[in-house]
């Protein structure tokens, strides 16, 4: 008898189980593996590795605003691929408007971290004059940085003689020309 009432009193609790949130337990087994759960973590200041990967899906998928709220965040704690994909955005007036003073801006933040693209993108700015003064000498020293980092993109500027042509698309060359 004894186990056919603990056998029924399961039964009953499989049968009608309480969530957790219900019972003011918060959420006991959230959805871990998807974007709407990273978006709700940074919407409440939560980041991690894995939530700044997911803004580069976010921002290939198109959804550049959920993006740039993503990387805004891990930028501003620090998470250098996230500064050098706010510049991405920036510079491109993805999820808001094109902002080269931004974008180089987040070039320099990344590369004053050490990190090789930042030091780089950094470079190709001061070069290009795209966003801030024009400083071929600077740029070059920056570019010198990161194809010391092991950059391949650096390394193939510098074999170019730093002509920015050689890393930038054709169709993107208009950009970069001097205004005025």
């Amino acid at each position: 008898m004894r186990k056919m009432l603990l056998c029924a009193g399961l039964m009953l609790a499989l049968a009608a189980p309480v969530r957790g949130e219900e019972a003011g337990q918060g959420d006991l087994n959230p959805p871990e593996m998807s974007l709407e759960r990273v978006l709700r973590d940074v919407g409440r200041g939560e980041t991690s590795m894995t939530h700044c990967a997911s803004g580069y899906f976010l921002t290939k998928s198109g959804d550049h605003s959920a993006a740039r709220a993503v990387f805004g965040l891990c930028a501003e704690r620090g998470w250098t691929g996230a500064m050098t994909w706010m510049s991405q955005l920036d510079d491109n007036g993805l999820g808001g408007p094109e902002d080269p003073a931004a974008a180089a801006e987040w070039n320099r933040q990344a590369a004053a971290a050490g990190d090789p693209v930042g030091l780089f993108n950094r470079g190709l700015d001061l070069l290009r004059g795209r966003g801030v003064a024009r400083d071929p000498a600077a740029g070059r020293q920056f570019v010198d940085r990161a194809a010391a980092a092991g950059l391949g993109d650096a390394q193939r500027l510098q074999r170019a003689g730093y002509d920015w042509r050689e890393v930038t698309p054709d169709a993107d060359e208009a950009r970069y020309l001097p205004q005025g």
